[in-house]
């Protein structure tokens, strides 16, 4: 699949600028009741917003709110019910600095990774460059074996990443079933799972409660991979709108590989 044009890689303020002005940090589409909903629907148990993760009891609505606020920038305060939330910019640009920083040692170390979407018309986009600049660098990329099969659909690859496909379409899904297929399919063939995935949804979920390191992109709704984050079964988790249109992270990705050391692809 051809990558479109590179942008020129912007600096920090220009890419805040950029992220705020596309809303995928600032000022973001998701609702502050949206977010507060699916904070609750983690906190009561309810596994499909747990995205793959084990999250048990350990957290309440004030604790998860908390987090939020701490690593995502959704507003602190716990009276503000409905309207407009948020995202820190400077929390996604750090976010990307860290797992820069993580990209940047798999490449030196020649490693395996595998990388995954749920959103396949959104952060899709920066998944397929980082995609083709690690294996540019050296690293084997790790892609599901054919006819693999998981909530009713197909698990396929595009440039690389792996996503689910149903009836023609690909599919947007926060289960972590086509990772848990993906890898077992691996340790079915004798096959070494991956040294790093980078995903979002739980396709990171699964893989970072699977004990393999993990860094991913999470919105101000998704809260599952900021806990994660938290309690160390991943490494990073990126605070940012996950579904504007795609061409919107060209700036952001630009940014991530040259934070990386790694060189755009051709």
């Amino acid at each position: 699949m051809p990558l479109d044009p590179a942008p020129a890689v912007p600096t920090r303020q220009s890419l805040a600028d950029h992220l705020i002005r596309a809303r995928i940090s600032g000022d973001v589409a998701t609702s502050r009741e949206n977010n507060l909903s699916h904070y609750r629907e983690l906190v009561e148990g309810n596994r499909n917003f747990w995205l793959g993760l084990e999250l048990g009891d350990r957290w309440d609505e004030a604790a998860v709110l908390e987090l939020m606020a701490e690593r995502c920038g959704v507003v602190a305060d716990p009276a503000h019910l409905h309207g407009q939330d948020t995202i820190d910019v400077d929390l996604t640009i750090g976010g990307l600095d860290r797992m820069a920083a993580v990209m940047h040692k798999a490449a030196e170390n020649g490693s395996r990774v595998l990388v995954a979407t749920g959103h396949p018309a959104g952060v899709f986009a920066v998944h397929q460059v980082v995609a083709a600049a690690l294996r540019d660098a050296g690293c084997t990329l790790v892609t599901p074996a054919d006819h693999l099969y998981a909530d009713g659909g197909e698990i396929r690859h595009m440039a690389s990443v792996a996503v689910l496909h149903r009836g023609g379409s690909l599919m947007h899904t926060h289960s972590p079933d086509p990772m848990r297929e993906v890898l077992d399919a691996l340790e079915r063939a004798g096959e070494p799972l991956p040294d790093l995935v980078i995903a979002d949804h739980g396709w990171a979920g699964h893989a970072g409660g699977r004990g393999i390191d993990t860094v991913g992109y999470a919105d101000c709704n998704d809260p599952a991979l900021f806990v994660g984050e938290a309690e160390g079964t991943l490494l990073v988790t990126v605070p940012l709108d996950d579904n504007v249109p795609p061409h919107l992270y060209a700036p952001m990705t630009a940014y991530l590989l040259a934070a990386a050391g790694l060189k755009q692809p051709a």
